[in-house]
Order: C-alpha cells, then sequence, then structure tokens
C-alpha cells in the first residue's frame, strides 16, 4: 500500500523577489515563480504521480503553485482544502518591509535572530515553534489520516509551515530545522509506514 506525502513550498512570490518579509500578506507568484510550481508538477507527473487529496493554504502563492502542479499531472478538479492553518509564519511587525531596511530598524543581529532562531519571535509575529503549534495538529487530524488510508496527498505551503512539518516528520530539533534550506518549487516525497513513521524521503531538486 502507498502512503504517499508531497511537499512542494510555493515558486517565488513577488516580494521574494524584491526581499521584503511576507508572512500572512497574499502576495502573487512571479513569472520564474510559475514556471517553478509548474515543472515540479512536470517532474511528479514524470513519477506517474496521481493524489487523492491536496491541501493548500489561504495564500494565493501556495494555492496557485498547488493549481500549477494538478494541471501538469491532468488533476485540475481535484478536491483541494485550502486552510489558513498551513499559511507562512506571521512576521508581525516585518511584515512587508525589505530584509534590508529592517536590519537598520532593529540591527542585523536582532534581525537574524527573529529570521533564524526557533523560538523567537518578531513584534506581533510567531516563531517557527509557534508555526509549528498550529501546522502539527493540523497536520495530525486533518492531512495524516489520508495518507494512513494509502492515499498520495498533496501540500502546496510555505517555507516555514513546511518546516515545521519536516522537523516532525524527520525528528529534527529545533536548531537544526532553522537551518534547513526549501528550495521554491522543489517537491519532497515522503513514504510512510502504517504507524505513520517515515518510510522513506527524496528531494526531486535535480
Amino acid at each position: 500500500m502507498s502512503r504517499t506525502l508531497v511537499l512542494v513550498r510555493h515558486g517565488q512570490s513577488e516580494w521574494n523577489l524584491k526581499n521584503l518579509f511576507t508572512g500572512w500578506r497574499d502576495v502573487d507568484l512571479t513569472e520564474q515563480g510559475h514556471a517553478e510550481a509548474k515543472a515540479a508538477g512536470q517532474k511528479l507527473k514524470a513519477r506517474g504521480v496521481k493524489f487523492d487529496i491536496a491541501f493548500t493554504s489561504a495564500l494565493i502563492r501556495a494555492q496557485k503553485t498547488c493549481q500549477h502542479i494538478l494541471d501538469a499531472v491532468g488533476q485540475s478538479d481535484l478536491k483541494t482544502i485550502r486552510d489558513q492553518a498551513l499559511n507562512e509564519r506571521d512576521y508581525g511587525d516585518l511584515s512587508g518591509l525589505n530584509k534590508d531596511d529592517a536590519r537598520k530598524k532593529w540591527g542585523e543581529e536582532q534581525v537574524h535572530v527573529w529570521r533564524r532562531s526557533y523560538d523567537v519571535s518578531p513584534p506581533a509575529g510567531e516563531s517557527l515553534k509557534d508555526t509549528g503549534a498550529r501546522v502539527w495538529p493540523y497536520y495530525l487530524h486533518d492531512l495524516q489520516p489520508h495518507v494512513l488510508r494509502g492515499g498520495t496527498v498533496l501540500v502546496a505551503a510555505h517555507g516555514n509551515s513546511l518546516r515545521a512539518l519536516i522537523m516532525a516528520l524527520d525528528g529534527k530539533s529545533g536548531e537544526e530545522i532553522v537551518k534547513l534550506e526549501l528550495g521554491t518549487g522543489v517537491p519532497v516525497i515522503y513514504e510512510l509506514n502504517a504507524d505513520s513513521t517515515v518510510a522513506s524521503k527524496e528531494v526531486l531538486d535535480d
């Protein structure tokens, strides 16, 4: 029985390109981002992947990535659940700011701590730990049951919401997970055992 979970970070967004903190701001994909999402779909099509259900966030950059992938594998009308539980980490007062401007305002060291620590949150925002506190219960309650029934599930989401999932799936520490770089539009394929542990993991980053 196949128990497959496919994680994909959205393609490049307009604010990724402009070096802005995005968080929960609803920003579209760039041309490159659309191309990355379509390429992810083609990689999965080449593997013969067919999904039983798809999950994405409440944000358009993830939703469009999800749709490009489903279009590529010939499943444009597949049932897709959109939920803010899968949204990017909320950067609070940093949202919409240029990262260089934020460093000038708060200092390079402080901004680095906010970006790359596990449990320190920016003003009015979330830490990665906070993000995991909403993502992981949602995974356990809503996503995992589909996988354990033998399904193939697509999750198109964001760098930090996916880091939170990968941290739990891979058994990584907070210190380890903040160092993980997730490429835009790169599929990560997990096969799970019947007891929900990871049987295998493959990153299609060629």
